[in-house]
Formats: structure tokens, sequence, C-alpha cells
């Protein structure tokens, strides 16, 4: 429910729970980042404050913490925060829990992304999460965003990712999708053909070399980044003006051609539950027609991915999957999805009153705080 604050013009989103929860204080990710207060059975998320990138939005964040805990007379019993060691949104959790003599959790990206759709539908039972987006900072230390999770209440396990690929140049190349085509070309066995597919880079035979040496190309198992990929391969974008700007172009190009079949053997599934497109790209850097390429892409995506559920709902007896992370925003790939998964029996759960990227994130924290704070018995 969507309600007007009586302290800012912008309004904040109020979610209620089927139960009360003890109240919480999240600060929220790097990226679209938002403030949650939980009070009784109500979770109250803030206006997006924006990326934590200037001195304007963290005060705004320092701002938006004490009017909201001072307008709904709320003294936080725990404070969460992402994973992230580095974001201000981290350093300001810390502060803060410090400063009242708190306890305080950090709470893993993308079980975030999942918990913020579980906390929408009030459900604290076992689900299979879906979480896809471009970058978040795994427990491994390395960049995820292509997660299948299972998640109960504070809990939550991986059960598989997307094949890793490279990212040359670390964050740059989430900015520039020819170097994610680049990466993947090595992968596949042509190397030879990144230069001549890529003639207008100053930096091309910089990245080759970075390649064969692997130096500074931090895997990554980022569904934002395999979209990158092949939005290069196909030549759709070389260089991002805009946040998933070819995403957003691989989206339109694929809903303005026909219905198409998910290619033949495009993907494969390991035995240590990796889900591997390397074939899907192998056919796309070859393709000619654009259009054809983005929506097989699209197709081949939503079946390997509901393949992939599918199988891991058998497994462990869970019938409702949570779809999480930006990279829902695709209104194509979560339609296509969402047939698959229903096909095969299984319940879809999708954001439906906060947006299912990271300005979600700090409702998911806060979910998952309040049930392990419960759970500790504090």
């Amino acid at each position: 429910m969507l309600i007007s604050s009586i302290w800012t013009e912008l309004p904040f989103y109020s979610i209620e729970f089927p139960f009360t929860l003890p109240s919480v204080l999240a600060c929220g990710a790097w990226l679209k980042n938002t403030v949650c207060v939980t009070r009784s059975h109500t979770a109250l998320v803030s206006p997006v404050i924006g990326d934590l990138d200037t001195a304007q939005a963290r005060s705004k964040l320092d701002e938006t913490v004490l009017h909201m805990c001072k307008i709904l007379n709320v003294q936080p019993k725990v404070v969460a925060h992402d994973l992230h060691p580095d974001f201000y949104s981290t350093h300001y959790a810390h502060t803060y829990a410090a400063k009242h003599d708190l306890p305080i959790l950090a709470v893993q990206h993308h079980h975030a992304h999942i918990a913020a759709i579980c906390a929408e539908h009030g459900i604290s039972e076992t689900v299979l999460g879906l979480a896809l987006d471009g970058v978040g900072l795994g427990i491994d230390k390395v960049p995820w965003g292509g997660e299948l999770l299972r998640v109960e209440g504070g809990y939550f396990e991986r059960l598989g990712h997307l094949a890793t690929l490279a990212m040359p140049g670390g964050d740059r190349a989430a900015r520039e999708p020819w170097r994610m085509a680049a990466a993947a070309l090595f992968d596949l066995g042509h190397t030879h053909e990144i230069a001549l597919r890529f003639p207008a880079q100053p930096a091309v035979n910089t990245v080759v070399a970075m390649l064969q040496r692997n130096l500074n190309c931090p895997a990554t198992s980022s569904m934002g980044r395999l979209f990158d990929t092949v939005a290069g391969l196909l030549g759709v974008n070389e260089i991002q003006s805009h946040e998933a700007q070819a995403a957003i172009q691989l989206q339109t190009l694929a809903a303005s051609y026909s219905k198409v079949s998910s290619l033949e053997e495009g993907y494969q599934i390991t035995a240590n539950n990796v889900l591997d497109f390397s074939p899907l790209l192998a056919w796309l850097m070859q393709c000619s027609d654009v259009a054809k390429g983005a929506a097989v892409f699209h197709a081949t995506l939503a079946d390997g991915l509901a393949k992939w559920v599918a199988l891991a709902a058998r497994k462990y007896h869970c019938a409702r999957i949570a779809l999480g992370g930006g990279c829902f925003h695709n209104e194509l790939l979560l339609q296509l999805l969402s047939q698959h998964l229903a096909e095969n029996n299984l319940q879809v759960l999708y954001a439906k009153q906060l947006p299912p990227d990271d300005s979600a994130i700090s409702l998911g924290q806060a979910w998952v705080a309040a049930q392990w704070y419960e759970s500790i018995g504090a």
C-alpha cells in the first residue's frame, strides 16, 4: 500500500505482515538505496534515496533514518545492512548500532532480494528463490547475480548459480558490454575475433591481454552481465549511457520479433548445479538477425531457468518460487518464465508493491533480521 509521509512530500510504502515482528532498522544497499523500519506487523519503506555515491544521498539516508524512527516512535531492537563492507549504508548501520548498543546483522544481497518477495507475501516458510540482477557481494566474496537459493525466514542456502563470466576491467565491464562479449568470445575459443568485432574500442588489445593473463578479470555469475554479453555479441550496444540500457534494448528487440522456440540444447545444467548458457552464446555470436537473436535469447533463457528451478523444486519438495532482482523489470522474461513455471505446477511469487530491484533490499533485510532476532531469543 502506498501512503503519504507526514515528513516528506514523497510517498513511502507500507507492507502489512500476517504476524508481529520486532522493530528493525534496515539500511538498504548502495544503488537505489531505501531505508526500512518495522513496527509491530508493519514495515515502512522510504522513498528511493538514490545511489550512495554522493554526499547529498548519504546525508539523506542519515536524515531519513532519524525522521522515520522519530515520527513512527520506534526504537529499533536490531539493525540490518548489506554484506558488502564498503557500502556507506553498512558503515551507517554499524555506527547506529554501536551508538544505541544494538545487535547488527549483515544480510547477503540476493537473500534480501528473495526475502523482500517473501515479506510482501507474508511467507516465512521455505521458498525457492531465483535472484537475477547486476551484482551483489556473495558470501564467498565473489560478485553474484544469477542465483538459485533456498530461503526460509532468516536462513538461506545457495543451491546453484549461472556459469561465471570474466569481467575485464572489473566494474568497467558493467558499463561496456563489448568487454563482456570479449570475455565470452575468449571462453568460446574465438580470441582472434575480439579485435575484429570491436575495432572502434581503443582498449581492445589491452582487454585481450587481460583475458589471456587473467589480470583484473573478476568472475561473476550475474544475469545482468549475461544480458550485456549478448548485447555485445549481437552488436546491439557496446557502451552503455545509462544503467540497464543494453538489457532494455534486447527486450525491446525480442518483443518486436515473432514468437520463437528455445534453442535446442542451448544450455546445460552441470553436475554441481551450474546453469551454463555457453551453447546459446556460441549460436548468438554467429547470428546475423539481431531481433531474432534477442528473441531466441529470451526464449532459451526462460526455458533454461524454468528447467533449473523445476529440478530443484522436485528435489527439495518445494512448490513456491520467488522471483527477485532487477532483471525482473524485464516483463518479457518474467512472462515467459512464469508461464514455464506454472506449466510445472509451481506457484510463482513476484514483486507487487515494491519494484523487484535494489529499492526493495531494505525490506528484505528487515524481514531476515526480524526473524533472526527472534530465533536467537534476544
